[in-house]
C-alpha cells in the first residue's frame, strides 16, 4: 500500500483519539518497524518521546470518558486532531520520503476521523443507551487500528 494511504488512515486514528496517533507512530519508529534516521523527525523514536507521549495518551484516554469534556468537533479539539493527524501522517511520510504528501493525506484523515468518530459513537451509543461501552470500543479500535497501521509499513 501507498505511503500516503497509511498516512491517511492514521490521521483517521487521530480523528478518533488525538493522541493515540503519534504515541504509536512514536513506538514503531522506536522498535524499527521503519526507520526515522536522517529525517527531521528522528526525535520521535527517542524513548524519552514516547514516554511523553504515552503518558499523555493515557490522560486522554481518561478526560474522553469525563461528563464535561467537549465534543470532539469544537474548534480546539478539532484543531488539535488535524494537528495530530498531520503530525503523525508527516512523519510516516518522511519516513519513506514523502513528508508533505503524509502531512497532507494525515490532515485529511484527521478530519474523517473526527467527523466520522463522532457520528458513529453518537449513533451507537444512542442504540446501547449508555456512551461508555461505545467509547471504550473506539479507544481499542484506534489503538489497535494505529498499531496495526504503523506495523504494517
Amino acid at each position: 500500500m501507498s505511503i500516503l494511504v497509511y498516512a491517511f488512515l492514521i490521521g483517521v486514528i487521530a480523528g478518533f483519539r488525538a493522541l493515540i496517533a503519534p504515541t504509536i507512530v512514536s513506538w514503531g519508529g522506536g522498535l524499527g518497524w521503519f526507520s526515522l534516521a536522517g529525517t527531521p523527525f528522528n526525535f520521535m523514536s527517542s524513548i524519552v518521546t514516547r514516554c511523553i507521549f504515552s503518558f499523555l495518551a493515557l490522560g486522554e484516554l481518561v478526560n474522553d470518558k469525563l461528563p464535561k469534556t467537549p465534543s470532539r468537533k469544537v474548534p480546539p479539539q478539532f484543531i488539535a486532531r488535524v494537528v495530530s493527524g498531520a503530525f503523525s501522517g508527516a512523519v510516516l511520510g518522511a519516513a519513506r520520503q514523502s513528508l508533505v504528501g503524509g502531512l497532507i493525506a494525515g490532515a485529511i484523515g484527521a478530519v474523517a476521523g473526527t467527523l466520522g468518530g463522532s457520528a458513529v459513537r453518537g449513533a451507537l451509543a444512542k442504540l446501547a443507551g449508555k456512551d461508555l461501552p461505545i467509547a471504550l470500543l473506539e479507544d481499542l479500535v484506534a489503538i489497535f487500528g494505529a498499531l496495526f497501521i504503523v506495523s504494517s509499513i
